[in-house]
């Protein structure tokens, strides 16, 4: 579920002359901008850490302090606001005071409300700036590295279809699927394909953090909330404000945690620890789970209601076994955007035989690491049976007869294309829609890796098991 983002500004207007505010109450409520009031100093301070206001309009003559003192204490409280300070007595000398405080301009009474709202208009943009510059720093913080979505299987080609489909909306998604299948590469797809990919895309990994730490940060806390609680944090959600929050592993998340997150996905509404008023949100959530969650609610252990709310689209990512056509794809893949040492390397036949026979518990993930650890034992550019572990090198490759070697490219689009057609059972349409080429180009593959000619090229690398 989505919210519209609050295009006008939150504004706070102090000053002791009561008919003077009542006259901007009036004026800027009928733009239905947000209006938080103060006739004294420490009034302001108070309202202002409750509301956190984009701009301030401050009287230069208040009961309790100046309008710089405040100034000066409003920028230590809420760096990211911006200030316009008023006064019936304007002189150079105030003016630099001022401004040397932050002020972003000085006006002198009696004030044209025209001018003055081009004023705060022109403030509010400085404001939506540094916000969207300081989510941006926050964002590359909790940004974890970037994967390609790889495979031509069915099964691949169906997510990516639905990705394409539901990215340009914004609706909540539901990612299912096994440890290390890719759950954190869908989320960035359709965060990379949505109208909010210019702001910042979250991540907050439920089973990485204890129970009690996960509520805070991800809806933050106010100072004093709880032992060592020394000022007010942020939370996650107030990061990803106008982007995308993607809470991984949601299965883990504790039932009193659960309800607070339906209500943000109900009403757009949340609290931080620690705080009795209500922010809103502007954010869209994408959800991950490894876990089943109809069993989950069957036990107790996960709200029906939530689960609802959170699977308006659902996204099932195969296990790595169930789509074996797809590994030479992803060998080429992790060898090229994973190299070690600056080096080019070849996989022996054999090897990739025994890539393509393994189980793969880990799916995609312990691909990449198996990978990768076969390019830091290999004695030169070519991994073979040895550099990978026991259990992977055990694995009987059941073809015969097929020449052994390094596996460069070549043979691994021969390879490749030959697989797909015996899955296909050889329907060239649908191997040619299966790689995403058109028929004439399939046509040429297989004339120029002579397919037709050799039945058991089209034999896979063993694909026992796949479905």
């Amino acid at each position: 579920m989505v919210f519209s983002k609050r295009s006008t500004p939150r504004l706070l207007i102090v000053d002791d002359d009561a008919t003077l505010r009542e006259m901007l109450i009036r004026y800027f409520r009928l733009r239905e901008w947000t209006i938080v009031d103060a006739e004294d100093g420490a009034t302001a301070l108070a309202k202002e850490n409750e509301n956190r206001c984009d701009i301030a309009l401050i009287d230069l003559s208040l009961p309790d302090m100046t309008g710089i003192e405040l100034l000066e204490r409003l920028k230590v409280q809420h760096p990211e606001a911006e200030a316009i300070v008023l006064t019936a007595h304007g002189s150079v000398e105030t003016a630099i005071d001022a401004i040397k405080q932050g002020a972003y301009t000085y006006l002198t009474k009696p004030i044209k409300m025209p001018d003055l709202e081009v004023h705060i208009q022109k403030a509010y943009e400085k404001v939506q700036l540094a916000r969207r510059q300081r989510q941006w720093l926050e964002h590359l913080r909790y940004e974890s590295p970037r994967y390609e979505l790889v495979g031509s299987s069915p099964e691949m080609q169906r997510v990516v279809q639905l990705i394409e489909r539901v990215a340009p909306t914004d609706a909540t998604v539901l990612i299912s699927g096994e440890s290390g299948t890719g759950k954190e590469l869908v989320a960035r797809a359709l965060h990379h394909n949505s109208e909010r990919r210019d702001r910042p895309l979250v991540t907050v990994n439920c089973a990485a953090l204890q129970e009690t730490l996960v509520e805070s940060e991800i809806f933050g806390y106010e100072k004093g909330a709880f032992t060592g609680a020394q000022q007010t944090k942020r939370g996650l959600v107030e990061v990803a404000e106008g982007g995308t929050l993607f809470i991984d592993e949601i299965g883990e998340m504790a039932p009193g945690l659960q309800a607070k997150l339906l209500r943000v996905l109900e009403d757009g509404h949340y609290r931080r620890v620690g705080s009795t008023k209500d922010v809103r949100a502007d954010v869209r959530v994408i959800a991950a789970t490894n876990r089943r969650l109809e069993e989950e609610m069957r036990e107790g252990r996960f709200r029906e209601d939530l689960y609802h709310r959170l699977n308006v689209v659902s996204v099932k990512l195969p296990p790595l076994r169930e789509r074996r056509v797809d590994i030479p794809d992803l060998v080429s893949h992790f060898l090229t955007t994973r190299a070690v040492r600056r080096m080019c390397f070849e996989v022996q036949h054999d090897a990739l035989q025994a890539l393509c026979e393994y189980n793969w518990p880990g799916n995609v993930r312990e691909l990449a690491n198996v990978l990768e650890r076969a390019q830091i034992l290999a004695e030169g550019h070519e991994l073979t049976l040895e550099d990978f572990p026991e259990n992977i090198a055990a694995v009987e490759a059941p073809l015969g007869g097929i020449p052994t070697g390094p596996m460069n490219l070549r043979e691994l689009e021969r390879r490749h294309v030959g697989q797909v057609l015996h899955v296909m059972k050889g329907n060239k349409l649908k191997t040619a829609k299966a790689l995403g080429i058109s028929r004439r180009a399939l046509y040429r593959l297989i004339v120029k890796y002579k397919l037709d000619n050799h039945p058991s090229i089209i034999r896979p690398v063993t694909l026992g098991g796949v479905g």
